[in-house]
């Protein structure tokens, strides 16, 4: 039996990438708006009826207007940073702990976990469960990703630049120089932290793929260990996890020429996580796709746990 999916915002980047990968299934029909109503509160509402499922692409304010909006009892998982903080919203990253996959799968609403807040938990909060990074340390996250993961508005100013030297200081924009970007919250409450991590994010000149590293400082760690102690942890944690993958000790398979790519899990549901370092310094480095697992990918692994269908199904590891 197919289960009826509404995607309110299906117009936007990561609306769009969710239909690309439900479209072909046979298991979920994809509810269509008349795009002369798609703000017409009533269509909409009717849509949100019919369906099994609801996912919100939507800006925060508008997904909270939308949440206001369903009928009651209506399943919902909302893709803006709207609610990921939020009492009685389960945050939708299945390997996060053990009891989350359970929690996603018997819940009215689920929020999906941003981009590099992905990346930075499944590297961090492992280590914070198992003691090893104390709740109370400095955390620094330092991010890069492609200009996608910043929606129409950023992709077309890329686009309005090349890569021909004419505009070199489009290259790689560090942003949020303030430090109170909208995903250090549920980088905080996530990965169950006291303080506020630093973060500082850049965008670079490509479209898709993201990089995500936290240094620690092994002298101020909870317990003094080396990188082969934290890969272990690590390894531990994931395993059997068809989506995140830790890669061999040091990278040195995985980063040719000392360099680590941004793009190597594009067009897949998979996070690679990667330990270096020495015996005062640690590097945690996660690679993703910012809009397979970090956006749409992770909606549609929310919604098949939800929904009782296979985990993997539709999402490439």
């Amino acid at each position: 039996m197919s289960r009826h999916i509404f995607i309110d915002g299906q117009e936007g980047t990561t609306g769009l990438e969710i239909h690309e990968r439900l479209r072909s299934r046979s298991d979920v029909t994809v509810l269509q708006i008349d795009p002369e109503k798609r703000k017409d509160e009533g269509a909409r509402r009717e849509l949100m009826a019919r369906a099994d499922l609801v996912i919100l692409c939507l800006p925060d304010a508008a997904a909270e207007e939308a949440v206001a909006l369903a009928p009651a009892g209506t399943r919902i998982i909302d893709a803006s940073t709207a609610h990921r903080v939020a009492p009685g919203w389960v945050y939708g990253l299945p390997e996060l702990a053990p009891e989350v996959r359970t929690a996603i799968a018997g819940a009215t609403h689920v929020t999906n976990p941003g981009c590099y807040p992905t990346g930075m938990l499944l590297a961090v909060r492992p280590l914070v469960d198992a003691g090893v990074i104390p709740p109370f340390y400095p955390l620094t996250v330092h991010a890069l990703s492609g200009y996608s993961g910043g929606g129409k508005k950023l992709i077309q100013a890329f686009a309005d630049h090349d890569h021909s030297g004419k505009s070199p200081d489009w290259t790689v924009r560090t942003y949020a120089l303030p430090l109170s970007h909208k995903h250090v919250p549920e980088m905080r409450v996530q990965g169950r932290l006291e303080f506020p991590p630093i973060f500082c994010p850049a965008v670079g000149h490509y479209y898709q793929g993201m990089l995500v590293s936290v240094p620690l400082h092994v002298r101020v760690l909870a317990q003094r260990v080396t990188p082969a102690d934290v890969h272990a942890v690590l390894a531990k944690r994931f395993e059997g996890e068809r989506f995140v993958k830790v890669l061999p000790l040091g990278g040195a398979s995985t980063a040719p020429e000392g360099f680590l790519s941004p793009v190597a899990c594009n067009g897949t549901n998979r996070v690679e996580l990667l330990v270096s370092g020495n015996d005062e310094q640690i590097l945690l480095s996660a690679r993703l796709d910012n809009l397979g697992k970090g956006a749409s990918g992770a909606a549609v692994q929310s919604l098949n746990l939800m929904l009782g269908l296979g985990e993997e199904t539709g999402l490439t590891a």
